[in-house]
């Protein structure tokens, strides 16, 4: 049987760097006592830039971006915020692309994981026709699952060149969370938002023996904490919610893992086995959880908090941007794992090595 490989992988976001802007912007809402503890936050969130599709406003001004799309007090309906999408996920996409410069004629199978927008016709036939991919292509899109739709994207790649070996599978991550600000000051909601960002990404996955080779795939549900993460449609965009309990979570399941009748996420093996650790960058909070869960040294997760620290959390396609790192190191891994959490609360992981 064919084993997967994920050959390369492409990365893009959009040219405005938002995260001072944004910090600003917040503060300047609050009343001191507010605004003390954001900026206390704010510093500690382990983030110095991110990338938005929208030009960022005056700090103190009517618009949280240049052009007035999201103007205090008449921010837009989620009617126009996918209009947005549907003319920016496209373009950010085919940068990834681009950037990865597949033969398009070789192409057999396009994976489109996008959790931000909804369009039809879809983003995968958009890239299909930009691209001018075959006919024939087989097309599939991964939606609104949220941080760990990374690793159902691969999961698809990884089923499709084992059951078909010549497959050449296009997979594709796009997602514009700042699509979806919110007129808001809570404080849950702001800092919340202040972990998000744009940002897409291209991989190649084949059975060429180059790059990283994909072994098994696993899921977990961590129990009594569906409402820890939710992601629901609204009439001003897509309203997420990420509870503060979210770390304390994970931490607790992970520690628990290991003694759980399959083995768990490690699949009963020590996290010292395991050489590299390749963890979606959800949020700082997040990644110390899985070091205290798992007992990591202190520079286990160094690659996943320099993405954060880089990009923020860039929902799906964050965990493939760490992959990325991987593969530009030509880091070579005996036994790697993958991880990524999401609404549910749900863990999805996959172990994988150099080829």
């Amino acid at each position: 049987m064919a084993i997967a490989h994920i050959n390369a992988i492409a990365t893009a976001n959009p040219p405005n760097d938002i995260h001072g802007a944004y910090v600003d912007l917040i503060a300047n809402r609050l009343d001191p006592r507010q605004r003390r503890l954001f900026e206390r936050m704010a510093g500690r969130a382990g983030i110095s830039h991110r990338y938005s599709v929208f030009t960022p406003g005056e700090a103190n001004g009517e618009s949280a971006d240049a052009e007035g799309f999201f103007r205090h007090g008449d921010y837009p309906g989620t009617q126009a915020r996918m209009a947005r999408y549907e003319a920016e996920a496209p373009a950010l996409a085919m940068a990834a692309i681009a950037e990865l410069d597949p033969d398009a004629a070789t192409i057999t199978h396009l994976v489109v994981c996008s959790c931000t927008g909804f369009t039809a016709p879809g983003l995968d036939q958009h890239i299909a026709k930009a691209l001018g991919l075959r006919a024939d292509v087989e097309r599939t899109v991964v939606g609104f699952m949220g941080c760990y739709a990374a690793v159902n994207s691969l999961r698809l790649a990884h089923h499709i060149v084992r059951s078909t070996p010549e497959a050449r599978v296009l997979v594709v991550n796009v997602e514009l969370c700042s699509l979806h600000f919110q007129d808001t000051v809570d404080l849950e909601k702001t800092l919340s938002s202040m972990l998000f960002a744009d940002g897409a990404t291209a991989a190649l996955v084949t059975a060429d023996e180059t790059g990283f080779a994909m072994e098994d795939f696993r899921a977990a549900a961590i129990a009594d904490s569906a409402e820890a993460i939710t992601w629901r449609i609204g009439d001003s965009g897509f309203d997420m919610h990420l509870s503060g309990e979210v770390p304390r979570h994970i931490e607790t399941a992970l520690k628990a893992g290991a003694d759980a009748e399959d083995g768990g996420l490690l699949r009963g093996m020590p996290a010292d086995s395991y050489d590299v650790w390749a963890v979606h960058a959800g949020g700082r909070t997040i990644l110390d959880a899985v070091e205290k869960g798992f007992g990591l040294p202190a520079d286990a997760l160094d690659r996943s908090r320099k993405v954060l620290d880089t990009y923020g959390n860039m929902s799906s396609a964050t965990l493939m941007f760490v992959l990325s790192v991987l593969l530009k190191e030509d880091t070579r891994v005996e036994r790697g794992v993958g991880m990524a959490f999401g609404p549910g609360l749900a863990a999805e992981s996959f172990r994988f090595h150099s080829a």
